[in-house]
């Protein structure tokens, strides 16, 4: 299959199966080696979570972070809430516009890091490099 996204990965002779579709640069696939699951996600800012917020868990199935970051959504607008003696629908949508700026920078790290502790690991070597470089993968160290 041609690749549009002009990253090498052209060869269609090769028997390896995590090319089989072309992925874009920016984006790293992992596998879970237990139940054979493979995700594709971004790596670095999640645009989407600036302007849908809490809702990318979601697209995502991603339960965890739904709750994680519903908690949070809900502890600063009950706060401000609180601070400025407004109700809690008008505060709740300043929190989501001001949490959207902090989502936008950590949401993807935040999914692969979760991905991570459920038994995920990079699924090839574009991958592993791109995820040790913007920091979501550490290579475990070996036990002596």
């Amino acid at each position: 299959m041609q690749n549009p996204f002009g990253n090498g990965n052209n060869d269609d002779n090769n028997d390896d199966q995590n090319n089989l579709l072309p992925i874009p640069p920016n984006f790293a696939t992992v596998v879970n080696k237990e139940n054979g699951q493979i995700r594709i996600a971004k790596v670095g800012l999640s645009w989407t979570a600036l302007w849908f917020s809490i809702l990318v868990p979601v697209f995502r199935s991603d339960w965890y972070n739904f709750l994680c970051m519903t908690a949070i959504q809900l502890i600063v607008a009950m706060g401000l809430s609180m601070q400025m003696s407004e109700p809690l629908q008008l505060t709740w949508t300043f929190a989501s516009y001001g949490l959207g700026i902090l989502w936008l920078f950590i949401y993807n790290m935040m999914y692969f890091k979760h991905l991570f502790n459920l038994g995920f690991v990079p699924a090839d070597q574009r991958s592993k490099e791109l995820l040790i470089n913007f920091k979501y993968w550490r290579e475990p160290e070996d036990k002596q």
